[in-house]
């Protein structure tokens, strides 16, 4: 959660500094609030928190089934005719898949804290950056953020209980399985915003 709050307040308030360099050149700093709000919810909040969950839950799932793996603890499951995927895989995902949204709605509010703070210290009225956002957002672009999330969530749960799954080469194989784990999630849900965005907006 802290890593989350920290993202999405510093994004918040970098994206809010371009905004209004590029707005300005056209003097149209009362639409510096939506469009914040807009990049925050549609996209730099479940892409942003999504790369930070993936580089710190998503690589340790990887590297947590890799060891019970190569230790045959997950051999040893089936061996007790304990359903491995039953009992280590499914609650992950089902993890990653209800709370990614909600990470991603705090990376969202403090985004756009950050961004009515710096706003507001930049000289943009902070009632009209408040009011043009309740003008110009709905709540599909909330909820479309939020299906967005829940998305990555199971991308990047499934790739890394998958690549620590099937680990092989002792220690060696359990790092190269994190790391695999790490860059396929970060493509994987790169590519799937791509797309994701292509068909909701």
């Amino acid at each position: 959660i802290f890593v989350v709050i920290l993202t999405g307040l510093f994004n918040g308030g970098v994206f809010t500094l371009q905004v209004i360099h590029g707005f300005r050149m056209f003097s149209a700093e009362s639409l510096v609030g939506p469009t914040v709000a807009l990049g925050m919810c549609r996209e730099l909040g479940p892409v942003l928190t999504a790369l930070m969950v993936t580089g710190r839950v998503g690589s340790s799932m990887a590297a947590e089934l890799g060891a019970m793996r190569v230790t045959e603890q997950i051999d040893a499951l089936t061996v007790m005719a304990a359903d491995p995927v039953k009992y280590l895989i499914s609650p992950r995902i089902l993890a990653g898949l209800f709370m990614l949204p909600l990470l991603t709605a705090i990376a969202d509010f403090m985004g756009i804290f950050g961004g009515y703070a710096v706003a507001a210290a930049k000289g943009v009225d902070p009632g009209q950056f408040i009011a043009r956002i309740q003008e110009h957002m709905v709540i599909g672009d909330v909820i479309n953020g939020l299906i967005k999330s829940a998305v990555f969530g199971l991308i990047l749960t499934s790739v890394g209980c998958f690549k620590g799954f099937y680990t092989k080469g002792g220690a060696e194989g359990v790092g190269r399985s994190t790391t695999s784990a790490v860059v396929i999630s970060y493509v994987s849900i790169l590519v799937s915003d791509f797309l994701m965005t292509a068909i909701m907006f």
